[in-house]
């Protein structure tokens, strides 16, 4: 009777978590899992480039020390966040990670752009090869990202919905971290709007000026 009574209690408790959508919510955070796992091997995968970069171009950039400095620093700040793929980060951490990257990313944009200078090191097999390497991955953070964005929207939205914010409440699911819109301060800033009121011609390029109309003869 005990183990008939303990197997009803088990379909019961099964029918009443697939109903508040427990399964879900276990798919959804299975998923934003994933996302976040490839998004930091994406990552991972960009900061393994870096010295590799770094020595490819060192001998043709000797007066560009600066720019090396600043991406071989970037890389070390992004090495100094520890973040784990097994775990998601808290939305602290994922901030400073986001900026650590967004560092990094900044200053290998700045070395590309440099590298234009030098013709031999643009036609360098090595550095052409790397170069090429970095924009696909650059292109798989960004497919990465996307998708882990999309996954962790669906999650939140799900687990802030009736019935399933019970479940999520009684489970212990929380709200996960997102990355934030890097340009945030720059798209919520106010238009600035200027009138140029007091424009004239200069006076070389200045129309001439029209003859006062004839005044008639005074009669006699």
């Amino acid at each position: 009777m005990k183990r008939f009574f303990g197997m009803i209690g088990a379909l019961m408790l099964a029918v009443f978590l697939s109903g508040c959508g427990y399964n879900q919510i276990q798919t959804l955070d299975e998923q934003v899992k994933a996302a976040w796992s490839e998004t930091l091997n994406q990552y991972q995968r960009r900061a393994d480039l870096v010295p590799k970069i770094v020595a490819s171009v060192n001998a043709y950039m000797v007066n560009e020390r600066e720019v090396l400095t600043q991406v071989t620093e970037a890389r070390s700040k992004v090495g100094s966040v520890q973040i784990s793929a097994d775990t998601i980060p808290s939305q602290e951490q994922l901030q400073q990670f986001q900026a650590a990257q967004n560092q990094l990313g900044s200053a290998l944009s700045r070395l590309i752009a440099v590298s234009e200078n030098y013709p031999q090191l643009k036609a360098d097999a090595l550095f052409r090869d790397l170069n090429a390497q970095l924009e696909g991955t650059e292109n798989r953070i960004a497919t990465a990202r996307g998708r882990y964005i999309k996954d962790v929207q669906a999650y939140n939205t799900l687990i802030r919905q009736f019935p399933t914010l019970i479940t999520a409440k009684i489970m212990g699911y929380q709200v996960k971290p997102n990355f934030g819109t890097d340009n945030q301060d720059e798209i919520m800033r106010n238009p600035e709007v200027k009138f140029d009121t007091g424009a004239r011609a200069p006076a070389g390029n200045a129309a001439p000026a029209q003859p006062a109309p004839a005044q008639p003869a005074p009669a006699q």
